[in-house]
């Protein structure tokens, strides 16, 4: 049977200052009808470059040679005419991130009723029903009004709905989904998943869906596609390919996800793995909470205003609602819930970043709320923090190494520029970074080496108490365990405590001592990780080691 898709022998390479750089030498693969296709590897493995050859969406002549087949066509050297009936009509695209692919000037409405105009020439009457009709086919809440509002005022799960909705509308024959469910939390991926699945088997059309992560085509992928380096390593069913990989890489991306049984010291990494399948691991002991008390959050409540009405009253949303929790010296708490739970906007408390409603925060005895900005600066010293996104927490314009040493300079820590370098130097020998880089800027570096920049900038002040905000999320799960080993072996060595924010149950598991979950703006179960993840007690924590992702891949 002919394969709908057929990649053949593609080499795809681009110009640079040096030259020509190949970056996919040759690669052959093929989506049959009906059928759920996954392409797995690290950043920079060419996975995304292979699905923008089939939309043609790279630069002139990046296609060197070999050819994209679509229903037993050529593809790759059509008209631009021709290839524009096809994008969005024959085979269409879900991004990574649904807020910038969306116009933030239209309403979602309007966006898909532009794409039902210009491909099937529908009148706006028209297209306003199917989008209508759309939106309730992705299980979008209240259709109808979603249909008038801006990507703004959606949720990010809801936005990727709006995406999926925008790809099915001239019922594709098949769909590519470019890391679909990247920093989501765990059950609005389980929804998005669980919907691509379920439309490719009602309406009949292929999927091809581009991933890092091996938890999420144990789950609905038929066909499973490797990648390393622009080569594919290994192919082959999906259900095959995980319980009985073949290939060193293969079985070094499983390796390095955390473990659903055991808790180790450090997860084993790629460098390694790729040298020796096994490596040894040390079992970390069972968590003895130490006396000392470095932070206690009391009844907190923080509200948020907003206006509501045709006369704009103002209304109060209550997104933190009497949270009282304590973390003890060296140790690391987990902050896990959904998005909107609170669970950032604690954070944000702590940092004095927002006013709190009522309640305390005492950091090492004293009450964070009840200081003014000029007697907070010194204790900042002391309480640092780790955004999500390590791109925009630096700035773009200044090198690495003048970013880190910033913090020392504004606390006056350090004889002279001199001396500040050498402990900047030494910061980075510690995130396992080369004392080269201080000179470079941050667009020269991966996302995972900025997370170990935004960390050594965090650390560099010697805090006593360190906040993570979703610092792995984005992150490959390769780079997420050498950020994650980073953080265990700096939290020994520094001694500091933390609360690690994330929706991501299994990674808080292997890095924390004890867990708290969020639930609309309120802790519903506490205690040690382990009770937590293995033997959950409350409903809305069972629903969330349910949704992750593999759960029985990483458990084998």
């Amino acid at each position: 049977m002919e394969p709908l898709l057929r990649v053949e022998q593609l080499q795809i390479s681009f110009k640079n200052e040096t030259g020509t750089a190949l970056v996919i030498p040759d690669i052959s693969f093929s989506v049959f009808e009906n059928e759920f296709v996954a392409i797995v590897g690290e950043s920079g493995s060419g996975k995304s470059l292979a699905a923008l050859s089939i939309m043609q969406l790279l630069p002139p002549n990046a296609i060197q040679k070999g050819a994209v087949y679509f229903k037993g066509k050529n593809i790759s050297r059509s008209e631009e005419q021709n290839i524009k009936n096809i994008r969005g009509k024959e085979i269409s695209m879900i991004f990574q991130e649904p807020m910038t692919s969306l116009n933030p000037l239209l309403t979602c409405g309007n966006q898909i009723t532009e794409v039902l105009v210009r491909h099937l020439s529908l009148s706006k009457k028209d297209a306003a029903k199917k989008a209508l009709s759309l939106f309730t086919t992705v299980e979008l809440p209240d259709p109808s009004a979603m249909l008038h509002r801006y990507p703004h005022e959606i949720s990010g799960g809801q936005k990727q709905r709006v995406m999926i909705a925008m790809a099915l509308a001239c019922d594709p024959a098949l769909i590519i989904a470019d890391e679909p469910t990247t920093a989501l939390d765990v059950l609005v991926q389980a929804n998005i998943l669980s919907l691509l699945k379920k439309i490719s088997v009602e309406k009949g059309l292929s999927v091809l869906l581009i991933t890092h992560d091996l938890g999420i085509v144990a789950d609905v992928a038929d066909k499973l596609i490797v990648m390393q380096k622009g080569t594919i390593v290994e192919e082959g069913r999906a259900k095959e390919v995980l319980t009985a990989p073949k290939y060193v890489y293969t079985k070094a991306l499983m390796a390095c996800r955390p473990s659903a049984n055991d808790k180790y010291y450090f997860l084993p990494e790629m460098k390694d793995l790729m040298i020796q399948e096994r490596v040894q691991l040390l079992h970390k002991p069972l968590y003895v909470q130490h006396e000392k008390i470095i932070l206690e959050v009391k009844d907190l409540e923080v509200l948020y205003s907003k206006k509501s009405g045709i006369f704009s009253h103002t209304v109060f949303q209550k997104v933190v609602n009497k949270v009282s929790f304590q973390v003890h010296e060296k140790e690391i708490v987990g902050l896990v819930g959904e998005s909107g739970c609170g669970k950032t906007t604690i954070g944000k408390a702590i940092l004095k970043l927002i006013d709190v409603s009522s309640g305390s925060i005492m950091l090492e005895g004293k009450d964070v709320t009840a200081m003014s900005e000029k007697e907070m600066r010194p204790l900042r010293k002391k309480l640092q923090v780790v955004f999500q996104d390590p791109y925009s927490s630096l700035n773009p314009l200044i090198k690495i190494g003048e970013a880190i040493a910033e913090p020392l300079k504004v606390h006056g820590i350090g004889k002279n520029v001199a001396d500040r370098k050498k402990m900047v130097m030494e910061m980075l020998n510690k995130l396992e970074l080369s004392e080269e880089h201080y000179h470079r800027y941050p667009h020269e570096f991966s996302g995972g080496q900025r997370q170990r920049i935004c960390i050594a900038r965090a650390l560099i002040l010697q805090p006593s108490f360190v906040i993570f905000d979703e610092s792995v999320s984005a992150l490959d799960v390769s780079i997420q365990a050498q950020v994650l080993n980073i953080i265990s072996r700096l939290k020994e060595e520094m001694n500091f405590s933390a609360i690690f924010i994330s929706h991501d149950l299994s990674v808080v598991h292997h890095l924390c001592d004890r867990i708290l979950v969020m639930h609309k703006g309120v802790i519903v179960e506490s205690g040690n990780a382990d009770n937590i993840y293995n033997s959950p007690k409350h409903s809305y924590t069972k629903k969330l080691v349910n949704a992750i992702p593999g759960k029985d891949l990483m458990a084998g």
